[in-house]
């Protein structure tokens, strides 16, 4: 219980700010991760498009975006979210085969497809 109401906390505290500085990126990547921490993945997944559209070259932000959109199930749109992130520099491989967050991306045939062609340039 005293977990729950720190997250509400948090989540009318970055929301507070917000409504002042709407477009403050620090305050939105806290906020997204709350929500997403507290199963709130569609206002999470609102979170991560904001953010997206503010900082479209961040590899991290796309990532996240990629995770939101598989949490809820939008699986393809996950993965073309994934390979923006490592075409923008998104490195950590092995943590995209443990992720629980793109679980639901890892069971598309077409992600096995693309993560062996990436293995495969890795090595050349």
């Amino acid at each position: 219980m005293k977990k729950q109401r720190r997250k509400n906390f948090e989540i009318r505290f970055c929301e507070a700010i917000l409504e002042k500085r709407p477009n403050c990126v620090g305050v939105l990547i806290s906020l997204g991760d709350t929500y997403t921490k507290g199963g709130f993945y569609q206002e999470g997944l609102g979170v991560d498009r904001r953010l997206a559209i503010l900082r479209p070259e961040d590899p991290v932000i796309r990532y996240n975006l990629a995770c939101s959109l598989s949490l809820i199930g939008q699986s393809q749109e996950a993965l073309e979210e994934l390979k923006k992130a490592i075409l923008l520099g998104y490195d950590e491989y092995s943590y995209i085969l443990r992720d629980s967050d793109l679980e639901n991306v890892r069971k598309l045939a077409s992600f096995k497809i693309f993560f062996n062609k990436l293995r495969n340039l890795k090595k050349e």
